[in-house]
């Protein structure tokens, strides 16, 4: 009489193998969900995080010194406004300009100072435009040009920066000098605004001079000079 082969296929009659391996298929499935969460967590975060980092002034001083490695000078134009620059610094030059005379100042120079500055102000923006490209391109140039990459790394790191609202301070070594950039909240960008150097509004006083009158070309009409030259009444005896 032939023996039959009976397998019992209730849940609890399992072979260990077959539990063991059902068990390591969940727990690799949960890994695997909770490493994709984590992946997409990290995506929406950094991609929130690069958003927020592209409305800093450093990202804008960034694309200020791509443009100039670049040579771009319609990115310049649009991240440097020469006009709020140059009106930030006309009263430096001006002043500058005026102790030039030192001694040989007069009522009449510094009248005819106040009246060419003002007819000089386009050019003198132009003049501070050039000025301040030319030293940031300088800036760039002070090392092998970078990629926009690594330029979003090394900037940041040059460059101090603190910022109050929609307006920030920037300080940077150009040159082993120090530069201060002021800037402004320009939509989702900044734009400078303001530059201080030394060396700059030297260059930039020295063009003005040109259009000055020279120094020692004393106005005879001054009544300074009216009354120095105006002969002495001699003392009766």
């Amino acid at each position: 009489m032939a023996k039959r082969i009976v397998i019992n296929l209730e849940p609890g009659n399992e072979p260990p193998v077959r539990r063991k391996s059902r068990r390591w298929v969940r727990i690799l499935a949960l890994l695997a969900i909770v490493v994709v969460v984590v992946i997409g967590l990290a995506v929406v975060g950094g991609f929130f995080w690069w958003r927020h980092y592209q409305s800093t002034p450093a990202y804008s001083l960034t694309l200020l010194v791509d443009a100039a490695q670049r040579g771009d000078a319609d990115e310049l134009a649009q991240r440097i406004d020469s006009e709020a620059v140059a009106n930030n610094m006309v009263a430096t030059v001006s002043k500058k300009a005026s102790a030039r005379y030192g001694l040989a100042m007069s009522s009449a120079t510094q009248q005819k100072i106040d009246q060419v500055m003002p007819s000089l102000l386009p050019r003198l923006k132009q003049t501070i435009h050039d000025e301040v490209a030319k030293e940031i391109k300088q800036f760039a140039s002070s090392s092998e040009p970078k990629p926009f990459i690594l330029l979003l790394i090394t900037v940041p790191s040059l460059v101090k920066i603190t910022t109050e609202g929609d307006l920030a301070k920037a300080a940077a070594a150009i040159s082993n000098r120090n530069v201060d950039f002021t800037m402004r909240r320009d939509a989702e960008r900044w734009k400078v605004t303001g530059y201080n150097d030394d060396v700059v509004i030297q260059r930039v006083v020295d063009s003005v001079m040109k259009e000055l009158p020279a120094i020692g070309a004393f106005d005879s009409g001054d009544s300074m000079f009216k009354n120095s030259g105006r002969p002495r009444k001699k003392r009766g005896r």
